[in-house]
């Protein structure tokens, strides 16, 4: 391999939104893919973006947090558009599932569609449905059969399953599987639609010259189907409880540190086996993505490993990944990745050697920009070609929001700096975006829109209030949308 591998992320300048699937406009409980994800591709290219990014797109727990999913493969059957299933013949228009706008009656319509589904007997379809479950093989059974337990055990997790269940005892799992044979069929049936769906999403942006960009956590839930169907893989004890779990140590921002309780990886095994499993998760990413970020990259380097006894971070350590060796294998199976490193945080020379020897792009945050001097990396005439520009991402407050509660002296600086004061926030850090030597310019679409206090899609170590931010078309219409397509074709990146 040479030693930078150029990313199409860098072939040329380009712009984009940042905006998770869910705060798209609709009249259910959630954005989902039909035609206000659609309408969204043409809102794009129609103001000269090229690029959506999305946060991950799998099936959550009940806090909705899509970077603790239950499962690094599957995709959200709650983003499924209904609307698509009565287009099918799946789903009778007049049922009152369609209208009610809970996650409960949206479920009802899934299961109620899976019936049409089977008594259709469509064998073109069908054979589609079987396809979808041979190709996906290497995930699909599992995880279908790890919800089916779930729900059957009233959501536990896991690891508090009978341990003939929680062990997967073989003679156990092939009762099982017998008695829930239907449950996963219904459950295998729900991602061949997300996938259907997402399919014709991907093609929809391609034809109006717009790429998907996702985003993909480095670690997986500890109550996931990847962690209970490949043990192996990460650091547990017997019964199945993480023995380390991951976060980040203290730091300027919290003097206990994140601990985020992820299990660790035991890589050891995952080296001896190839990175497979590292691949079969690359290899349904870029199923659904154009373009990939990977979530804290540089746990692929050196990791802050807890002991899962502590209730902090503060009594962690460092340990070595052997991420060179992973993404070697990576390379080696797909060729140059569109990957994007998130390179955030405790960031060391090691870290930043790696990721320019594979040729990956970080990330910069214009928010971060305006506190230490002239040095700051993230100030615009530091910027180099080999990132991606943010105003600020999922985890920033709005631009207009975080400058407001600046004091009066960093404001003031602020406004020197960026020297265009005839332009009003969150507009001018916008501006400071596009004219970024950086190749891709990312923008939340909070800052397109101009929104401020209360418009915040996640504050970090908060579980109240998060991931539930959605926007209207008519916030739209009352943006200066034209004013950000002129910079956006102004400075090249059209």
């Amino acid at each position: 391999m040479p030693t930078a591998v150029e990313s199409s992320v860098l072939e040329r300048r380009r712009a984009g939104v940042l905006l998770h699937i869910t705060s798209l406009p609709g009249q259910g409980s959630t954005g989902d893919l039909g035609e206000h994800a659609h309408r969204f591709v043409e809102f794009l290219a129609g103001n000269s973006f090229s690029v959506w990014q999305t946060l991950p797109v799998g099936p959550t727990h009940e806090d909705g947090s899509p970077y603790q999913c239950l499962s690094a493969h599957a995709g959200n059957p709650l983003l499924i558009n209904l609307q698509w299933l009565v287009e099918q013949g799946w789903l009778d228009p007049e049922k009152t599932c369609i209208k009610a706008l809970s996650v409960a009656a949206r479920e009802e319509c899934l299961k109620q569609a899976f019936q049409a589904f089977n008594e259709a007997k469509d064998s073109e379809q069908q054979e589609a449905y079987q396809k979808f479950i041979r190709f996906h093989h290497y995930w699909l059974e599992d995880f279908a059969l790890f919800m089916a337990l779930k729900a059957s055990f009233k959501n536990q997790a896991w690891w508090d399953w009978p341990e003939s269940y929680r062990d997967r005892n073989p003679a156990a799992i092939e009762e099982v599987c017998r008695q829930l044979a239907d449950e996963v069929r219904r459950i295998q049936f729900e991602q061949f639609v997300f996938f259907q769906q997402w399919k014709e999403l991907r093609h929809y942006a391609h034809q109006h010259g717009v790429l998907l960009f996702g985003d993909m956590p480095i670690f997986v839930a500890a109550d996931s189907a990847d962690v209970w169907a490949r043990r192996e893989y990460f650091l547990l004890d017997e019964e199945g409880h993480p023995t380390v779990v991951a976060g980040v140590p203290p730091d300027y921002f919290s003097e206990t540190g994140q601990r985020w309780g992820n299990p660790h990886y035991n890589w050891r095994k995952m080296q001896e086996d190839g990175f497979a499993w590292w691949i079969e998760r690359m290899h349904t990413q870029l199923e659904l993505f154009d373009w990939i970020r990977i979530d804290h990259f540089r746990g692929f380097e050196a990791y802050w490993e807890i002991p899962a006894n502590s209730m902090t971070a503060i009594k962690g350590r460092w340990v070595e990944a052997p991420g060179e060796a992973l993404l070697e294998a990576i390379y080696e199976k797909f060729g140059a990745l569109p990957l994007v490193a998130e390179n955030l945080g405790i960031i060391t020379p090691e870290v930043e050697a790696m990721r320019k020897k594979f040729g990956i792009p970080g990330m910069l945050i214009l928010q971060f920009a305006f506190e230490g001097g002239t040095e700051n990396p993230y100030l615009p005439h530091n910027h180099t070609q080999d990132n991606v520009v943010y105003t600020g991402t999922h985890d920033n407050d709005t631009t207009l929001s975080w400058f407001e509660l600046l004091n009066a002296h960093q404001q003031d600086y602020v406004v020197d700096y960026l020297a265009h004061p005839q332009v009003s926030m969150p507009y001018s850090l916008v501006l400071s975006a596009m004219q970024s030597v950086a190749k891709l310019a990312v923008i939340p679409m909070q800052d397109i829109l101009g929104l401020g206090q209360g418009h915040r899609m996640n504050t970090p170590g908060t579980i109240e209030g998060n991931w539930q931010w959605r926007f209207s078309w008519d916030q739209v219409s009352q943006a200066d949308v034209g004013q950000i397509k002129h910079w956006v074709e102004l400075y090249g990146r059209g």
